[in-house]
């Protein structure tokens, strides 16, 4: 293989990284700025109120992961459904009842990699005028280690 395509090959897949494997500190200031502006706008748990919610079949809802397919099917909470964050004000409304009579006040849990993303979904779909709407703010390699369950397509 040629040093262009080697290059390439590199460049390309540091662009597909998923958010999650990028550390906070790492992002730009103004991303890390918005997220906790969007944090404080928005309802979020923490990993161990998401887990005892699981555990204890609480109500979660719809728990909708927000990565991208290969992301959700390398490892995913069980009972989640992916929507990936660029398609979820759009997709979202199949699973409320649209068009016969969108459920706005429906439960939903989001998720991610790294927390960041589901935040600023979360934000999104409250701005859209859903009501119950809830982050969990966590790293998926978190729940991982901990040894809480995940499911693999």
């Amino acid at each position: 293989m040629c040093l262009p395509r080697v290059i390439g090959a590199i460049l390309l897949g540091t662009c597909l990284l998923p958010l999650g494997t990028v550390q906070a500190q790492t992002l730009p200031a103004p991303v890390v700025e918005l997220v906790a502006r969007t944090k404080s706008q928005i309802r979020t748990m923490d990993m161990a109120q998401f887990k005892s919610a699981f555990d204890g079949n609480g109500e979660l809802g719809l728990i909708i992961d927000v990565r991208e397919p290969a992301e959700f099917a390398s490892g995913h909470i069980p009972r989640a459904i992916n929507i990936p964050r660029g398609q979820i004000e759009i997709a979202i409304w199949s699973l409320v009842g649209y068009p016969q009579a969108a459920d706005m006040g429906r439960r939903m849990t989001l998720v991610c990699g790294s927390g960041v993303r589901c935040i600023l979904a979360t934000k999104s779909l409250q701005d859209l005028g859903f009501t119950d709407v809830v982050a969990v703010d966590m790293r998926i390699g978190d729940w991982a280690r901990a040894g809480y369950p995940l499911a693999k397509d």
